[in-house]
């Protein structure tokens, strides 16, 4: 997808995400903040202590007030290709973070943060451009620091059949973790390892106690990739 066609859905991103997950019982902000709880996990479990976020593909910011909330002392950039989400990012929370659109890199120096988080923006990456754009948030992430990567999981049929109806994904091509954790390992990154996420719906919400042992088990709706650099 380029930057018309996120321009076109940036007003209604949220009504359109909220229309694709009834199934789940669950609102957008429930996905959003799910994975950036699991960040502050990550994080721990890798010993990163985390001052400064790169949120990759950061849309009209959904992630941002979890950011803010998870990570209440790290400095937060949001990147985009649609100007027009940026825009709505930055009305709603420029005051706390920074947004900057993408075009052919990431415009900012080497060794600049300390994780990376891209979230369900990969599928709307053609392919052969994921290589350069997983290089490059190598680039700009400091040594020891950590990416996680979340997509939608083209296992989990309920998902596919989200996705098929969903109008900002008419052009997304889903992919497996594996495919993630080769190109991550051929760019430079470490310790790669993916978790598999959101088993049960809202009405069985009471059995998600169990998720955190099902981790390997490939029918979550959605999977993270993470590694190390």
């Amino acid at each position: 997808m380029n930057e018309s066609e996120f321009d076109q859905f940036a007003d209604e991103y949220r009504k359109l995400h909220a229309n694709v997950i009834t199934a789940s019982g669950e609102t957008p902000e429930f996905f959003a903040e799910y994975k950036i709880a699991d960040m502050a996990r990550h994080a721990a479990s890798r010993s990163v202590e985390v001052n400064s976020i790169l949120d990759f593909g950061c849309g009209v910011g959904t992630s941002s007030p979890y950011f803010l909330r998870y990570f209440p002392d790290a400095s937060l950039v949001g990147v985009d290709v649609s100007n027009k989400s940026l825009e709505i990012a930055r009305s709603r929370f420029g005051q706390k973070a920074t947004y900057a659109q993408l075009d052919k890199i990431i415009g900012f120096p080497d060794n600049t943060f300390d994780t990376a988080f891209a979230a369900c923006v990969f599928h709307h990456i053609p392919w052969e451009e994921h290589e350069h754009w997983l290089r490059e948030i190598h680039r700009v992430v400091k040594p020891s620091g950590f990416v996680a990567i979340f997509e939608h999981n083209p296992w989990n049929p309920l998902t596919v059949r989200a996705v098929n109806t969903c109008e900002f994904d008419a052009n997304a091509r889903l992919m497996n973790p594996f495919h993630l954790r080769t190109l991550l390992r051929g760019v430079g990154w470490n310790k790669v390892r993916h978790d598999y996420r959101i088993f049960f719906p809202r009405a069985l919400s009471s059995f998600r106690f169990l998720e955190a042992g099902m981790r390997w088990l490939p029918l979550g709706a959605q999977f993270s990739v993470t590694a190390q650099k």
